[in-house]
């Protein structure tokens, strides 16, 4: 026994933990608040209910943190792990946030569900992973981006296209007079073309908070011709505490339910390819008993999330990204950026801020986030090989189809049963669904070994979904 302290336990400088948390912070932070501004414009709430959803999203990223690097009797795989909401439920949860049943409430309440799913079966995960090979893995991830993308072009224009109006009793849609203005289409090219500058020229870190710095120079464009406006964030107090249950008691319905547990299984199964992929960054030895306990910390990030007035939680693997680029593999700096993220959760002001950002400016990020993930699920299937399987061609062609049916044609399925509406219209769980199903049907089932190893090889090249 020598005494001496592996890299990951190493607790460094204060100063150096702060700087290096907030870097943290900054690299996932345009991500970790796009959830909570996409659900709650979905949802038509007003201004101060989705600034208090970011709140909420940022209070809940630092406690999920917490639980995943400080680890507790059971949970949490204690690397240098950021938590946020995954892109992966955004999907199941607007089809859920439409439905006049289901609603807040009722996301909530699958949200609790998937959670204490979570919990329950993460020993039992890392033997589904034969399930999602790269095929597989690839294929789910580029319709996740292709289903975000709508947001984003959406949110470029302006809003939506059209609105809904009640006219003598009966509601209409009608054209939006605000959507695809040229002044919003110019604020949203001018941030698309700040982030690319920021890629082509910047270096190292300013490279990695392209897209916040992006949202940021957009913001004082949109401020400088009047568009941004700061009223309600005058308004808004300095600190306030996140309360549980803020919007009421959760609802749980079978069909959603069931809908954000398969999506908690595709999150898990992204978890165990980063946690494989980081202990060989840091050169933790990363077994069945620390992934369990990693898998488990993501079912307690759900719970608390549900709790708190927020949605599903997974590491984030452009954090992962930043612990290969700076080299440093200490948890006691991602501790420190979970605190930075409870601080932030707890001032009302910062997410007023966040939400009276003006959709056109989001926009011009929301195409690079978005399409980032489309082109990680495509860069995940030039591992596959395509030349020697042909079935694999056949699984990702009718994947994307049926992952496409929601979006390019909405009534679909209207005729089936209502209940089984928030499936339905998911792209995301269909082509997840599809894909599983034909990989074992035409590929078979491959072994554990190396089902892991191509897990890892997956989660290396990954960007969050």
């Amino acid at each position: 026994m020598t005494g001496e302290v592996h890299p990951v336990d190493e607790v460094l400088p204060v100063p150096r933990l702060l700087a290096l948390g907030l870097q943290h912070v900054l690299v996932m932070y345009a991500g970790a608040v796009a959830v909570p501004l996409i659900i709650g414009r979905a949802l038509k709430l007003p201004p101060e209910d989705v600034a208090f959803l970011i709140s909420a999203d940022l209070f809940a990223c630092g406690l999920a943190t917490l639980v995943q690097c400080l680890g507790f009797p059971g949970v949490g795989i204690r690397l240098p792990v950021m938590m946020g909401v995954t892109f992966a439920s955004v999907g199941p949860m607007l089809s859920m946030a439409v439905a006049p049943d289901i609603g807040l409430l009722g996301i909530y309440g699958s949200v609790i569900a998937a959670g204490l799913f979570g919990i329950i079966v993460a020993p039992f995960v890392s033997r589904l992973l034969p399930l999602f090979p790269p095929v597989v893995t690839g294929t789910i991830i580029l319709v996740i981006g292709i289903s975000l993308m709508r947001v984003g072009i959406n949110w470029a224009g302006g809003g939506l296209p059209t609105l809904t109006k009640v006219v003598d009793g009966v509601a209409g849609s009608f054209p939006n007079p605000a959507y695809g203005q040229l002044q919003g289409l110019g604020i949203s090219l001018f941030v698309l073309l700040f982030i690319l500058g920021l890629i082509k020229w910047g270096t190292g870190f300013l490279a990695n908070v392209s897209v916040l710095l992006g949202i940021i120079a957009g913001a004082v464009l949109a401020t400088v011709l009047g568009v941004m406006h700061f009223d309600k964030v005058a308004a808004a107090s300095w600190g306030a505490i996140v309360i549980p249950f803020r919007f009421g008691m959760p609802q749980f319905h079978l069909v959603p339910v069931i809908t954000m547990c398969v999506v908690m299984i595709v999150v898990m199964i992204e978890s165990l390819g980063m946690f494989l992929a980081l202990g060989d960054i840091t050169g933790k030895s990363i077994d069945r008993e620390a992934l369990s306990r990693g898998l488990r910390a993501d079912g307690v990030g759900t719970l608390l999330g549900g709790i708190f007035n927020t949605f599903p939680y997974t590491s984030f693997s452009q954090n992962v990204g930043l612990v290969s680029v700076t080299g440093v593999r200490s948890r006691w700096v991602t501790v420190t950026g979970g605190c930075i993220m409870l601080v932030l959760g707890l001032l009302p002001k910062l997410a007023a801020l966040v939400e009276a950002v003006p959709l056109v400016v989001l926009g011009g990020a929301g195409l690079v986030m978005f399409g980032m993930v489309a082109a990680t699920g495509a860069r995940i299937l030039t591992s596959v090989d395509f030349r020697n399987n042909r079935y694999n061609l056949f699984i990702v062609a009718i994947s994307i189809g049926f992952g496409l049916i929601p979006l390019a044609a909405p009534g679909f399925f209207r005729n089936l049963p209502h209940d089984l509406q928030p499936l339905l219209e998911s792209g995301i769980l269909l082509c997840a669904i599809v894909s599983v199903l034909l990989n074992a049907f035409f590929n078979g089932l491959s072994g554990g070994a190396a089902a892991e190893a191509d897990a890892a090889a997956v989660a290396s090249s990954a960007q969050h979904v």
